[in-house]
């Protein structure tokens, strides 16, 4: 457990708490490290959560699967992100979404309750964590909201520019690179993937775009 406080000095959640500190942090609030395989579930919809993931190696997507078993990806998360932290603190019984290992990953699980609960060590560290963890969930009800922003638009080309200008916008460049294949970039739209292609290569005949795999460029 040593070895990843200099990893996890990057981590939001343990943002202007000193290196020195994570160690003794970690074992207040009983970490447990886990490693998984490409493809692997982390959990399932319908499992109960009461641990926050904290990504060490690798990357985790978050996913909803319809009654039809129609695949939507909510988002992707990559080292030092956290994830699944608003159910665990909510208690939610039921989870609504699927997470899985996009690559192997390495993953410290921590007790949500331990967070939220004082500490018996009274650790003047302890508010800190609480506080970052409060930032964590309204930073991610925005991203939320702007998946449904961009869902939210009637056609599948309108989804797609909404979604680059978005991209074009954080990155501060007309030229970036998303995180997505196309069949990712489909489920993350909600669309077809032959539509999207379809769509992709009107763009690009009329101008509109330059792409290759997962380069896009606004003209």
């Amino acid at each position: 457990m040593r070895k990843y406080p200099e990893i996890l000095k990057e981590c939001k959640l343990f943002m202007n708490i000193e290196e020195k500190n994570i160690s003794a942090l970690l074992d207040c609030l009983g970490a447990e490290i886990r490693s998984y395989k490409k493809n692997q579930n982390i959990f399932s919809e319908g499992d109960t959560l009461s641990h926050i993931g904290i990504i060490l190696s690798g990357k985790v997507q978050i996913i909803r699967i319809d009654f039809y078993g129609n695949r939507s990806i909510l988002t992707t998360f990559g080292q030092t992100e956290i994830f699944g932290e608003a159910f665990a603190c909510a208690e939610i019984k039921s989870v609504p979404v699927s997470a899985f290992a996009e690559n192997d990953c390495e993953i410290i699980f921590i007790d949500s309750n331990r967070i939220l609960k004082p500490c018996c060590n009274a650790c003047g560290f302890h508010s800190r964590l609480i506080f970052n963890l409060m930032k964590s969930v309204a930073v991610k009800n925005l991203i939320l909201n702007q998946k449904i922003e961009i869902i939210s638009k009637r056609s599948t080309r309108e989804k797609l520019l909404s979604y680059l200008m978005i991209q074009a916008k954080q990155h501060n460049s007309n030229s970036f690179e998303i995180p997505y294949s196309r069949q990712e970039l489909a489920d993350f739209l909600e669309v077809d993937r032959s539509g999207l292609s379809a769509e992709i290569s009107k763009l690009k005949n009329q101008n509109v775009i330059e792409c290759k795999r997962n380069f896009f460029k606004l003209i």
